[in-house]
This record gives structure tokens, sequence and C-alpha cells, in this order.
């Protein structure tokens, strides 16, 4: 069985966002596969997907920290700049962390570790809403 779903993210400050639970709402039918694979992809070139630490926020914030110390804001050899100072920092984070993810699926649920989560990698400012595509492939 096959099923695709497109799940409609509100739009969210900069940071590391867990969305685990959201998925799971905007997309029922993944509690009818016993058995299969979920493929998760972001639209988007400026925000990423990773898994990660679901239980303290102190992970997500040294996510950010760390994220800004690896690729800073306003460096001039920058040239893609049109949309404002975190543009292209937002392109190189999205690059670094990736847009997609393929997760196991168990008895209706991802398959994930005791402490993961998924997390929405927002790296503008201001950024609008974002899509993610979940396409589901079992039994």
């Amino acid at each position: 069985m096959w099923i695709q779903v497109e799940i409609n993210l509100a739009p969210r400050q900069r940071g590391y966002h867990l969305i685990t639970e959201e998925i799971y709402r905007a997309a029922p039918q993944l509690s009818e596969i016993k058995i299969g694979l979920a493929h998760l992809l972001l639209q988007h070139t400026s925000a990423g997907l990773t898994l990660n630490e679901n239980a303290d926020p102190s992970v997500r914030e040294d996510f950010e920290r760390f994220f800004n110390r690896l690729v800073p804001e306003n460096e001039p050899y920058y040239t893609h700049t049109y949309e404002g100072d975190d543009d292209m920092p937002a392109h190189l984070k999205s690059s670094l962390l990736g847009c997609e993810l393929t997760l196991p699926i168990t008895d209706g649920e991802f398959n994930l570790g005791t402490w993961q989560g998924v997390y929405l990698c927002e790296a503008r400012n201001r950024a609008s809403g974002r899509t993610l595509i979940l396409t589901i492939q079992g039994e």
C-alpha cells in the first residue's frame, strides 16, 4: 500500500522544533500500517529536517547556537543576499542538515528510539509556513 500526504506546517520562529506529534495528527493513515517505511520531504531550501533528542529543550537551544557559529550571517563573501542577511546561511544550514528523512513504521507509529523526535530546523528569521510531503509504503 502507498499513501502520500501533504502536511502544511504553521510558520515558526527560527529554531529547532519538534514536529513528530504534528505529523501523526496530520496523517492518521499512518496508524493503519503494521510494517513499512515513511519518507519525509521538506519542500524548502532554507529549512531542514533531522532526528534527535525529544526530551530536553536545551538540546534545541544548543543546536541553534552551534549552527549559528558554524554558518554565521553577514559574511562578506556571500553574494546571495537578496532576501536578507539570514537567507544564504539558511540555505547552507538546510544543505548541512538535509531536507528528508526515512523512518521505519511498526504497528502504526514511527519506530524511533526512546529519546528521538523529528525536528523542523527553521533557519529563517521570518519564515512562512512549510510544506512536508509524507510518503508511506507498507502493509
